[in-house]
Formats: structure tokens, C-alpha cells, sequence
């Protein structure tokens, strides 16, 4: 079933969840494309650190985290953390992650698609995650919007 047909959360595939903690590893060590990092965040429920790789979308000037998955692990980790986290490339920075509303978060999804992930083409993520052909409007992101959390970074001094 691709992944935009799933109602609620479902973890990753165990294969891709290890790929997931190497490129994590290699993105804190500054080891992939700029636009790769290591979100680092307490686990809400364990309370040990959890890190996971994301990439970054552009969007008027300010950087966005997009969650492919929905409602996953690393976004609830977030809300449980009071919405502070550490992002590491290279080095470690101290961030605020601020929850951007339902409403706005069209153009971000838009700046996301526009982006290579990973191995990933944005046709393909388009497709897979998101249900939407890579050229969608924001008419068409608008509809999904709600199923996917963007967050705002905003470093901390």
C-alpha cells in the first residue's frame, strides 16, 4: 500500500528505519547534503535522546522541517519536548521547532517538493507521500495540508 493511503501512523520498514539512524549519524558528522541534518530530541515516553535525519525545505527565508510520515515519532517527541530540540550538523544548535498552522503550510510543502531527498526524486516523494503529482498547485497541497506538520526552525541563541 503506498504510504499516502495510510489512515494513521505506521513505522518504517525495519531496513529503512537503519538507513534512517546511518544517514542520521553521517548528517550530524556533516556528511551528507547541506540540506540533511540530525534532529535530536528526548523521547517523550523513555526520555533518551532520539535522533532522526530530516531535510530542511526554504521557504521565504526561513528553514522547515516536513513530516513525510504524518503524525510519526519524531513529531510527537517534539510536542512532548515543548517544542525544543538540538539540530546537529557538524555542530550542535540548540532550536525551537514552532508549529505551523494547517492554513499556511501549503507553499512550505510546495518548497519541500521542490527538493532532491535523500536518493529520493520530488516525483517520486510527491507520488509516494504525498499523493500529488510533483507539479501540484497549492490549491491541490492545501487539501492534504492537515495530514502532514511543518515546523518552523528557529534557532536559539
Amino acid at each position: 500500500m503506498p504510504y499516502r493511503d495510510r489512515v494513521g501512523y505506521r513505522p518504517p520498514r525495519p531496513s529503512v528505519a537503519r538507513v534512517n539512524r546511518l544517514v542520521a549519524r553521517l548528517a550530524a558528522l556533516g556528511l551528507t547534503p547541506r540540506d540533511t541534518i540530525a534532529l535530536e530530541v528526548r523521547g517523550r515516553r523513555t526520555g533518551k535522546l532520539r535522533r532522526t535525519a530530516l531535510v530542511w525545505a526554504e521557504h521565504g527565508g526561513n528553514r522547515y522541517l516536513v513530516s513525510l510520515a504524518g503524525q510519526s515519532v519524531w513529531v510527537s517527541n517534539v510536542r512532548a519536548a515543548d517544542y525544543e530540540a538540538t539540530i546537529r550538523r557538524r555542530r550542535a544548535k540548540r532550536v525551537r521547532l514552532e508549529e505551523v498552522p494547517v492554513s499556511q503550510r501549503a507553499p512550505i510543502i510546495k518548497a519541500y517538493l521542490s527538493k532532491r531527498a535523500y536518493s529520493k526524486s520530488p516525483a517520486y516523494e510527491a507520488r509516494e507521500f504525498f499523493g500529488v503529482s510533483p507539479d501540484a498547485t497549492l490549491e491541490q497541497l492545501s487539501e492534504i495540508a492537515d495530514r502532514y506538520p511543518v515546523f518552523q526552525i528557529v534557532e536559539l541563541g
